[in-house]
C-alpha cells in the first residue's frame, strides 16, 4: 500500500456504516449541534499553541469540502487535466475565520454540506467510478465524496478529544 493510499484509507476506515450518503449527513449534522452549542468565545479556542480555533476547524472542513467537491466534480464529468493539491495550514492562515462570527462560519458549513449532499446524490453511478489525478495521485470520484465524510469523522474526533473536553 503506498503512502497515499495509507492517507486515505485512515480517513475511510472513519467511517461508521457503509452507507457514506447517510453518513454524509449524519456527520454534518454532529458538527452543526456541536457548533451550535459553543459561546462565540468559546470558538476562539485552540487547545495548545499553533493549533486551530474552533472557527478555523469549521472552516477549514468547509474549505476542504469545496476543493473536494470541485475533484469530484471534475472527475464525474470525465476532465483529464490533472488538479493540484492544496496546502490547509495556508488556507487556515489566510481565512481570517477568528474575524467572523461563528453563527456565519456554522451557516456556511450548512451551505457547503448541502451543496456536497446534492451534488453526490445526482451523479449518475456510472461517474462515481471515474478515475482523475489530484495532488499527483489517482483517485475516484466516489472515493473523494466519501473523503468528505472520514474527513469530517476525523475532525469531529479531535474536537471531541482535544476541544470539547477542555473547555
Amino acid at each position: 500500500m503506498s503512502d497515499f493510499q495509507k492517507y486515505v484509507q485512515r480517513y475511510l476506515d472513519k467511517i461508521p456504516s457503509e452507507n457514506w450518503l447517510e453518513e454524509l449527513n449524519k456527520v454534518g449534522e454532529k458538527t452543526i449541534q456541536i457548533y451550535s452549542n459553543l459561546t462565540e468565545e468559546q470558538s476562539y479556542f485552540a487547545y495548545d499553541e499553533g493549533k486551530w480555533s474552533l472557527k478555523e476547524l469549521l472552516l477549514h472542513l468547509s474549505d476542504t469540502e469545496r476543493v473536494f467537491q470541485y475533484r469530484i466534480l471534475a472527475f464525474a464529468r470525465g476532465d483529464k487535466n490533472e488538479l493540484p493539491g492544496f496546502d490547509e495550514e495556508n488556507y487556515a492562515k489566510n481565512s481570517f475565520a477568528n474575524e467572523r462570527s461563528l453563527i456565519s462560519l456554522i451557516d456556511e458549513f450548512k451551505l457547503v454540506r448541502k451543496s456536497s449532499e446534492i451534488l453526490v446524490e445526482t451523479l449518475h453511478p456510472l461517474v462515481l467510478n471515474n478515475i482523475g489525478i489530484a495532488n499527483g495521485n489517482q483517485i475516484s470520484a466516489e472515493t473523494i465524496a466519501k473523503l468528505i465524510v472520514g474527513h469530517n469523522y476525523h475532525h469531529l474526533n479531535i474536537i471531541k478529544e482535544r476541544y470539547l473536553s477542555r473547555l
